[in-house]
């Protein structure tokens, strides 16, 4: 049983990071694609460490792998809000529908 959650973790973190970096190659301009990298791979990494550390069984690796999990979940967040709000400052505009893409 616990094999078959830890699979099913790992594919669908697997699944996440798929989309969000298909996400970082289609969205327009910096702050959707900082969305996109932010949100599912966050989601996709937390899945698929989770997944590792039950598929390892419960030991010293898989307390070092759901420290990890931790470290990311508070990490992440932070630095992107941190990367929008640096761009915002340095007056980088959002893109609005009707406008070219530079």
């Amino acid at each position: 049983m616990t094999e078959i959650l830890a699979v099913l973790f790992i594919s669908i973190g697997s699944l996440f990071l798929l989309l969000g970096s298909i996400g970082i190659i289609r969205f327009p301009d910096f702050y959707a694609r900082t969305h996109a990298m932010s949100k599912p791979d966050t989601m996709g990494l937390m899945l698929t460490l989770t997944g590792l550390a039950l598929l390892n069984g419960w030991n010293l690796t898989s307390l070092k792998l759901l420290l990890v999990v931790l470290f990311v979940a508070m990490a992440t967040s932070t630095s992107t809000h941190a990367l929008g709000r640096a761009a915002l400052k340095t007056g980088l505009k959002p893109w609005f529908k009707g406008e070219d893409r530079k």
